[in-house]
C-alpha cells in the first residue's frame, strides 16, 4: 500500500511540473500573439496610408485638359 501512495505522489509531482511548464508556454504564446496582433494593426495602418496616398493625391489634382 505504501508503494502505491509513493507512486501516486511521484506521478502528482510530475504532473505538477508538466502543468507549470504548459502554463508557462501558454503565457509566452499569449504575449507573442498580443505582439503579433499589435504589429498586424500597425501594418494595416501603413498599408491603408499607402493605398490612400496616391489615390487621394490624384483625386485632388485637376486634370490638365480642364
Amino acid at each position: 500500500m505504501e508503494d502505491r501512495i509513493t507512486e501516486l505522489e511521484i506521478r502528482l509531482a510530475l504532473q505538477d511540473e508538466l502543468l507549470e511548464s504548459l502554463n508557462s508556454t501558454v503565457a509566452q504564446q499569449q504575449m507573442q500573439l498580443a505582439r503579433l496582433q499589435q504589429l498586424f494593426a500597425e501594418m494595416q495602418g501603413h498599408i491603408s496610408q499607402l493605398e490612400l496616398g496616391p489615390r487621394a493625391a490624384s483625386q485632388q489634382e485637376i486634370p490638365p485638359h480642364y
